[in-house]
């Protein structure tokens, strides 16, 4: 499909720098077929659900990933930013650097506050591959805690490129850029969605009788990237590493089987339980990388319904929504977002969308 069609116009003041307070406040925009539209918040989400559904999360954590350091070739040096995107090995890791073309193959990069400190050559890097869109890979002179050490040390949160661009990262973000139920260390952007849910309406869920289930995708920084090609058959997607555990995969067939819904809560979560789903709809344990591409055409074969953010023009998340519920229900509902002033992206509101076969 051409990628411009699943473009539109977004004022820039509909994009978010602050969560609302509380979180649960956030507006949530219901889609149902025929872009059936209905004005809500976030703490009805119960109101939509049902007694035996199940609600799927996504329980990474986001960590410092960008880094600020100094490129060494001889005698030469450079400033380089980078964005940590993907952990290949305790040492090893795939980043965006900005800018790349003052790295190469071999070139040393120093990461410290103070170029004169104790510890300024103790964290270092050098790049053993380049690839394409400033993609590098990074072998660490530091693995395991003490990595992680210097990175808690060193790296900043990383806020999207649309915020990060217009405000600095403070000390709220520490909070505010965190999911209340995040455990697994290894994402360098959250599962945005699940930013929204607060120990209320968790509670409000668990009152009703719907279970709550988790997953794990280590989020990517390759979520923000746009999508250069003109057809999205011409765009490669970056892989990030999941797991449904062999519990959650049985809880949630038993779900099925009777009847059951099941939402995911976020893209990342629908994206992981899609991998997870055998044709047939049985969902298995996995455990690996993940670069599935979800553009409209494909078969849904997990998830019932989806709760999501609003997206940016063009991207891969705005094809994945359009191809769950309907690329034309999509153009309405995000017209609709933007004219009655939905806050758009990582900090913004939420929608609650069924599928465009009205399999729920």
């Amino acid at each position: 499909m051409r990628v411009d069609l699943f473009d539109f116009e977004l004022p820039e003041e509909r994009i978010a720098l602050r969560p609302v307070e509380p979180r649960d406040q956030a507006r949530l925009l219901i889609v149902q077929p025929q872009a059936r539209l209905e004005d809500r918040k976030v703490f009805d989400l119960p109101a939509f659900l049902k007694s035996g559904d199940a609600l799927v999360f996504n329980d990474t954590k986001v960590i410092p990933s960008r880094l600020y350091g100094r490129r060494f070739r001889g005698e030469a040096s450079a400033k380089i930013e980078l964005m940590l995107h993907k952990r290949q090995s305790p040492d090893s890791w795939l980043a965006f650097a900005r800018p790349a073309k003052k790295l190469a193959r071999g070139d040393s990069i120093v990461f410290s506050e103070e170029i004169s400190s104790e510890h300024a050559f103790q964290f270092q890097a050098v790049v053993e591959d380049k690839g394409e869109g400033g993609e590098v890979r990074l072998r660490f002179t530091l693995s395991g805690a003490a990595f992680d050490q210097a990175l808690m040390r060193l790296a900043e949160l990383p806020l999207p490129p649309y915020i990060a661009g217009k405000r600095p990262t403070d000390d709220k973000d520490q909070i505010d850029y965190q999911t209340i139920y995040a455990r697994a260390e290894g994402a360098v952007a959250a599962p945005t969605a699940g930013l929204h849910f607060t120990k209320e309406l968790v509670q409000a869920i668990d009152d009703m009788g719907v279970s709550r289930h988790f997953v794990t995708l280590h989020v990517g920084a390759g979520t923000f990237l746009p999508v250069k090609a003109e057809e999205t058959s011409e765009h490669q997607m970056h892989s990030e590493w999941g797991e449904v555990s062999s519990e959650t995969a049985k809880a949630l067939n038993e779900v099925k089987a009777r009847g059951g819904r099941i939402i995911a809560v976020g893209t990342t979560s629908l994206r992981l339980l899609e991998s997870a789903t055998r044709e047939n709809g049985l969902i298995e344990e996995f455990s690996g990388d993940t670069a599935i591409f979800i553009t409209p055409g494909y078969r849904f074969r997990a998830v019932d319904i989806l709760m999501t953010n609003f997206h940016l023009p063009r991207s891969t998340l705005f094809m994945l929504v359009s191809a769950f519920s309907g690329l034309e229900t999509m153009r309405m509902a995000y017209s609709h977002a933007i004219e009655t002033g939905y806050r758009f992206y990582s900090y913004g509101d939420s929608s609650l969308l069924y599928r465009a076969d009205g399999a729920a």
